[in-house]
C-alpha cells in the first residue's frame, strides 16, 4: 500500500482533507501513516486481512476502564480489499529509537510506570478457553522457531532441542501460571517516549495471559540484539521483586525469545524483509551463549 491509496481511504471516511501523510517503519504486519489534517494528527492502520481490526477495538475499549495512555478507536471500516482502523494520535517515539537518549533516571522512572500500567491490567476480568495452559504458549513459540530456523538454515536448530530440556526443569512453574492479562508486546517498540517520559502504548491488537516476565524477557533480548544497555530491564525487574524460581523463568523465557528472534531472520512480512547477515547470527548466537551462562548460574544457587 502505498500513500495515494492511505489518503484515499482517510479523506473518503472522515470527510476531511490530508495536509500530510506519512508511513511509519515499524510494524510489520500492517501498514500504518500519521495523517495531519489541518488541525490533528491521526493515526491510519491498514491491512488485507479480513476483520483485521476486530480484536484491536475489543482490547482498545476494554482496557480503557484502566486509565492508560492508550489511543483512542475513532473508526473503524473497510475500503475495496482494506480493512483500515483510524486511531487518536499519541506523540512520541518508540523506546527502542529514543533509549541511546535516555538517562538513567529516566530509564528507572518509564520502568515504574510500565510495572504499574501491567499491575493494573492485571486486575481486568478475562475469560479464557477451557483448555488454556501456559504450556501451550511454550510449546508454540518453540514449535514456531525451530519451523522458521529448519526453513531458513541461518541458525543451529539444536538450539530448540536445549530449551525444550531446560522446559522439563522448570516445568513445575510453568505448571502453576494462571492467566493473568498484561501487555506482552512493549520492549523496544509500542513503548512511547515523549520527552524522557512514557507518553502511550500502541498496536495493542491482543494481550497476552499468563506470565508477565514474558515481555521482561522479551526487552532484554531485543535491547541486546540492538546492541545498547540492558538497565532498563534491571529496573523492571527490581519493581517486579522476582523470586529466585521467577528469575529462572525469565532466563528461560529469555532463551526462547532469542530463538524466535533467529526464526525470523530472513523472513518477510508484507513488504519488508527481517534482515540478516553475518553480523546479525554471530550476535545472536552470541546472546544464546549469554542466557545458556545465566541460566547455569540459576542452577548453582
Amino acid at each position: 500500500m502505498d500513500c495515494k491509496e492511505a489518503i484515499i481511504i482517510f479523506e473518503s471516511s472522515t470527510k476531511t482533507s490530508v495536509v500530510q501523510i506519512e508511513r511509519c517503519s515499524v510494524g510489520i504486519a500492517n501498514y500504518v501513516f500519521i495523517v495531519s489534517t489541518a488541525t490533528e494528527k491521526f493515526t491510519l492502520r491498514c491491512s488485507k486481512i479480513v476483520d483485521a481490526y476486530k480484536d484491536t477495538v475489543f482490547w482498545l475499549n476494554k482496557l480503557s476502564v484502566c486509565e492508560i495512555p492508550i489511543p483512542v478507536v475513532l473508526l473503524e471500516g473497510k475500503y475495496k480489499d482494506y480493512s483500515y482502523l483510524i486511531l487518536s494520535y499519541i506523540h512520541g517515539d518508540d523506546i527502542g529509537n529514543v533509549y541511546c537518549k535516555l538517562n538513567d533516571s529516566e530509564k528507572k522512572q518509564i520502568a515504574q510506570e510500565v510495572v504499574r500500567i501491567q499491575r493494573k491490567i492485571s486486575r481486568i476480568d478475562i475469560s479464557t478457553d477451557e483448555g488454556w495452559t501456559w504450556n501451550r504458549f511454550v510449546d508454540e513459540t518453540l514449535n514456531r522457531a525451530e519451523e522458521r530456523i529448519k526453513r531458513n538454515h541461518y541458525f543451529d536448530v539444536n538450539k530448540i532441542n536445549i530449551i525444550k530440556k531446560l522446559q522439563t526443569e522448570i516445568q513445575e512453574y510453568l505448571d502453576k501460571v494462571r492467566p493473568i492479562p498484561y501487555l506482552d508486546d512493549i520492549s523496544t517498540k509500542n513503548l512511547l517516549i515523549y520527552d524522557g517520559k512514557l507518553s502511550g502504548i500502541i498496536d495493542i491488537d491482543w494481550i497476552g495471559l499468563g506470565d508477565m516476565f514474558t515481555f521482561v524477557a522479551m526487552t532484554k533480548v531485543a535491547l541486546l540484539n540492538m546492541d545498547l544497555d540492558t538497565k532498563y530491564v534491571d529496573y523492571l525487574l527490581d519493581e517486579i521483586h522476582p523470586s529466585m524460581i521467577e528469575y529462572k523463568a525469565f532466563v528461560f523465557y529469555c532463551l526462547i525469545f532469542c530463538v524466535d528472534f533467529m526464526g525470523e531472520r530472513g523472513m518477510q512480512f508484507l513488504d519488508k524483509t527481517i534482515p540478516v547477515n553475518e553480523s546479525i547470527i554471530k550476535r545472536l548466537n552470541d546472546i544464546f551463549d549469554i542466557f545458556m551462562e545465566e541460566w547455569n548460574k540459576c542452577c548453582k544457587r
